[in-house]
């Protein structure tokens, strides 16, 4: 649900369901179901990265992420030139990553439940920062020790073009634009597909600036 603090008009407005947009069987995008959350995310945002901020992370090619990353939760994730993988500690620090804020897992159990996986706990959450023109390439999320639990999607400030794929590179991807609260949750028989987001266009959003904040959770183990 969402935050308390959020209802006090409960009783003089109706409350309207999220617009839910198919994008695969399993596989949907919900418009603007992160909004309700913001009044506590932002903040919550501020003190993660405090403890791990965004970094610059090069990939086992040996190529500089245009995204800058950061992570919470029990397992973060990182690459370098010995691979992709969840590590328990920030790199930069020896820490413990930061704790995943309780108003992050309250929002990606509500996305979940919305799109039909009711049993969400996710033990990771990976925060992309992205200024105009950075893109993350065609990629599926396969670090994880079971496909079982579903990947939620946060997309904060600036608009995105989400690329949606197949199961193989090479297939065509739908372009999903994405507005700052949208969600995307994709699970099931769709948990393997190749995603991925175009550059960035110049813009300034009115909360965040020159920016795009995405969050990803999942379960890593």
């Amino acid at each position: 649900m969402a935050p308390t603090t959020l209802d006090l008009f409960a009783d003089d407005e109706p409350q309207q369901q999220p617009r839910r947009d198919r994008i695969g069987e399993q596989a949907f995008v919900l418009r603007g179901f992160a909004l309700p959350w913001l009044e506590q995310l932002l903040p919550a945002l501020e003190g993660v990265l405090a403890a791990a901020p965004f970094r610059q992370m090069v990939t086992p090619g040996g190529l500089t992420m245009s995204a800058a990353l950061s992570s919470c939760g029990t397992w973060g994730w990182t690459t370098d030139r010995n691979g992709y993988r969840y590590t328990r500690n920030d790199p930069q620090t020896g820490l413990p990553w930061p704790d995943m804020p309780e108003v992050f897992l309250q929002l990606a159990q509500a996305a979940a439940r919305e799109a039909g996986f009711a049993a969400f706990v996710p033990d990771s959450c990976l925060i992309n920062r992205y200024v105009p023109g950075a893109k993350m390439s065609l990629h599926q999320d396969k670090d994880e020790k079971s496909y079982a639990a579903p990947i939620v999607s946060v997309s904060l400030g600036l608009p995105a073009m989400f690329l949606f794929g197949g199961f193989h590179r090479s297939d065509k991807s739908q372009r999903v634009p994405l507005l700052h609260g949208d969600v995307v949750v994709w699970g099931g028989v769709d948990r393997l597909r190749y995603h991925g987001v175009l550059p960035i266009k110049d813009g300034r959003h009115s909360q965040l600036g020159e920016q795009r904040i995405n969050f990803t959770f999942r379960t890593a183990n």
